[in-house]
Parts: structure tokens; sequence; C-alpha cells
């Protein structure tokens, strides 16, 4: 067994109450493992460390224990995913500065998600090309935590398209 740090985001089924009255039912649910974020309203974050032999199971097992402690609960987004480029200079102990200048000067660094004041990527992606174009050793669990992530984020954002726009979307070359 392997512990896997990672945080998911969930809505509460009713935004007026309070988060904290579900503390005791994530710890009763399994969420024991998990530090329970309850400053935004409406919505929880819950930051685990959890064992478990594969990054999925971690995940999953995390997302299931919420919903059960919490009916009716939706997932916003499991984290870490979307990052920029603090964001990954934090994960990969290295300087933003370092990291603009790769994005500057190599011609192969990974496009981001989303372009805008700050650009966004896939922290799974970025991290398959830094391990290989940089030649940087990246710690298994963190890859294996971006790559679920980014998964479950993509097929939660995949499951709110009509099944019209589902298959216009699958038709299509990327």
């Amino acid at each position: 067994m392997k512990a896997f740090e990672f945080t998911v985001k969930f809505s509460l089924p009713n935004s007026t109450q309070d988060p904290q009255d579900y503390i005791e039912a994530l710890a009763e649910a399994g969420c024991d493992d998990a530090m329970i974020g309850i400053g935004e309203k409406g919505r929880v974050a819950l930051q685990f460390t959890r064992e478990a032999h594969d990054a999925f199971s971690a995940v999953t097992s995390a997302i299931e224990d919420a919903i059960r402690a919490i009916p009716g609960a939706k997932l916003v987004e499991s984290t870490p995913d979307l990052v920029g480029l603090t964001d990954i200079a934090e994960l990969i102990g290295v300087s933003r500065q370092y990291l603009r200048k790769l994005e500057i000067t190599k011609a192969n660094f990974p496009q981001p998600v989303h372009c805008g004041k700050v650009s966004l990527w896939h922290l799974s992606s970025f991290l398959q090309w830094y391990e290989v174009a940089q030649q940087r050793h990246v710690d298994k669990t963190v890859k294996d935590i971006a790559s679920v992530n980014m998964q479950i984020n993509i097929a939660k954002e995949w499951s709110q398209l009509d099944r019209d726009a589902q298959s216009k979307v699958s038709s299509l070359t990327f």
C-alpha cells in the first residue's frame, strides 16, 4: 500500500447549510484520513493522505466515502489537476521563473488547456513532458494522482454534455 495525497472538493446539496454539520458524518463514512476545509459557503474540501494499492482506488474511494457522508453532494473537482506555473513550480521544487524560461525557450513545452491572465495545464501532461524532455525524475505517486485526477475531472465535465454533443465531439479528431 502507498500513501496518496490529493484533495476532493464538493458542493453541498443545501448551499445554506453549515458545512460543519457534516464533519462527524464524514469521519464516520471513512474520511478520517482527511483534513476538512469548510471555509467556503456551500462547499467542502477534503485534503486526503489515503493509503491504497493505487491512485485510482485512493481517489475513487475518497469520493464514494464523501458522497456517502453527504448524500446529494456534487464533486466540483479533484486536485491536483489544473495548475499554473506557480503551482507546478511548488510541486516539483523549482522556481516559477525557471518554468517560464522553459515555456518560452522549449518548442515542445506542453500547450496549456487554458490561456488567459493565468495559463493552466493538466499537471499530468506537464509531468510526463518534464520527466522525458528535461530528464528529471518525478515521484510515481504524484504522477499517478495527477493522471487519475485529470481523468476524473474530464469524465465529470464530459458527463455534463448531452448525448448529441457527446456523439458529435467524439467524432472530432484532436
